[in-house]
């Protein structure tokens, strides 16, 4: 590669990064873990446990190293303290530090016997939970756009089992109403998370899902 093509592929990078931080690009990120086991009939059982790992999401704050902290919501804006979470349910995530809550909404849960996900949202704040019980606002409560998805998902082929985390679309939440006054700290949030920060989180509940990351609680 000769001297204009990397002057012409940093450019470009810097040009993209540019319109994703002023909420005019998109991203996709992708992060996956994997765990082989002695045989199938070991598998099955492990997959069993990596589904209960999966739909226990208030149990993902207590992972070692990561610092957000997750808590279920019944669609009705009620605390869902049960591992069982339905179409409809909210997740509240809580990042380090004094940031704002961010919010998603579950918009598809899929069982099956060798596979299993969920995909999330970023919406506005259930209005249960509203401190003004008859506020209107629609503001979406988290630092990227209502058209972001996020999918967690873990699988089984043979001895293998998969987890991922499979983000899409992953724009901004930095123009206009649906940003409201979030504006410049959900840049900052976001650009911090494609930074590194996501990366940390992600793979480590990856890990987690495939068991290569324990918590006391499941430690057989």
């Amino acid at each position: 590669m000769g001297l204009k093509d990397i002057i012409s592929t940093v450019k470009e990078k810097i040009e993209n990064v540019k319109d994703a931080l002023t909420g005019d690009g998109a991203k996709d990120k992708f992060f996956a873990s994997e765990n082989e086991f002695p045989d199938e009939a070991i598998a099955e059982r492990e997959f069993e446990r990596s589904k209960r790992k999966l739909f226990s999401v208030n149990e993902w704050s207590n992972m070692p190293g990561i610092t957000s902290s997750f808590q279920l919501y019944k669609s009705s804006g009620e605390i869902r303290f049960t591992n069982n979470p339905e179409k409809g349910d909210y997740i509240l995530i809580s990042l380090p530090g004094k940031l704002p809550d961010n919010w998603v909404k579950i918009i598809e849960i899929i069982d099956s016997t060798d596979s299993a996900e969920f995909t999330v949202s970023p919406s506005p704040q259930p209005k249960r939970t509203k401190l003004n019980r008859n506020e209107e606002e629609e503001e979406t409560e988290h630092f990227f756009t209502g058209e972001a998805t996020s999918t967690f998902m873990v699988k089984r082929d043979g001895k293998m089992i998969y987890g991922y985390e499979i983000g899409n679309d992953e724009v901004i939440n930095n123009q206009g109403e649906e940003a409201a006054g979030r504006k410049w700290i959900n840049t900052l949030i976001a650009a911090g998370g494609w930074l590194g920060f996501q990366k940390v989180q992600w793979e480590k509940l990856t890990d987690y899902l495939v068991h290569n990351l324990e918590l006391e609680s499941y430690k057989s």
